[in-house]
């Protein structure tokens, strides 16, 4: 948090953050998601996550819990053993598999941020771009682009783009920034310019909530997410 900085208003009630389960090797990556976790904060932003307690999950939860806002980890129960250690952090909501571990997240987040990771946390990021490519939903996609971390990714784009597999205005769905406060200031500030594939309401994807006239761009409150989830607190 800033020194002496007041709360920034946020157009989010609720982010999610695609993280590893890693802290990496070198420290700018764990201050990084530290950062981002205070800025959530000082803008009021609540978390959604992978629902570890180690790597850079576990510091980014503990942050955003440590300074007041809700925090929902979405975890698979095969991996509650291998990303949870000691307690766990915040609302814990355990689900089947990956699909559905990914499909909750989203349903529950009104934008998406990928901090550093490995193919996990890149296959979460592109996932949520192509939805966005798709029409399935509007909601903002940022990399948080630590110390050129995502350099090579956002090359691969820019080669896509030139070489006719990414159109134009699809180059543009996602922002990137080094620091967590420009990053969410870009998010705040987006737009969606490109085309969708298809509009929103012809996509019929229940575990989303979306399709047949389902809302892409609206998330359900913690608040009212709570009541079914209360089977998954603390691992159980």
């Amino acid at each position: 948090m800033g020194d002496g900085e007041a709360a920034v208003p946020s157009r989010f009630r609720t982010v999610c953050v695609f993280c590893g389960s890693n802290a990496g090797r070198r420290k700018v990556y764990a201050d990084a998601a530290l950062e981002l976790g205070h800025e959530l904060v000082r803008r009021g932003i609540n978390l959604v996550y992978g629902g570890g307690s180690i790597g850079l999950m576990g510091v980014i939860a503990r942050t955003v819990r440590h300074g007041g806002c809700h925090v929902l980890g979405v975890i698979p129960k095969a991996l509650m053993p291998i990303e949870i250690s000691g307690e766990s952090v915040g609302e814990v909501r355990v689900v089947d598999d990956m699909h559905q571990r990914k499909a909750e997240m989203a349903r529950q987040s009104q934008a998406f941020i990928a901090l550093p990771g490995g193919y996990g946390t890149m296959e979460e990021l592109l996932e949520m771009i192509t939805w966005c490519q798709l029409g399935i939903h509007d909601k903002p996609v940022g990399l948080l682009n630590v110390d050129g971390y995502y350099d090579p990714l956002l090359a691969l784009f820019e080669k896509g783009a030139a070489e006719g597999f990414i159109s134009t205005d699809c180059s543009q769905i996602f922002v990137s920034a080094p620091t967590a406060s420009e990053l969410l200031t870009k998010m705040e500030q987006y737009t969606r310019v490109h085309q969708e594939v298809a509009p929103a309401t012809s996509w019929e994807i229940s575990e989303l909530g979306y399709g047949r006239g389902g809302d892409a761009g609206a998330a359900t409150p913690p608040a009212a997410a709570a009541g079914g989830a209360e089977e998954g607190k603390g691992g159980s």
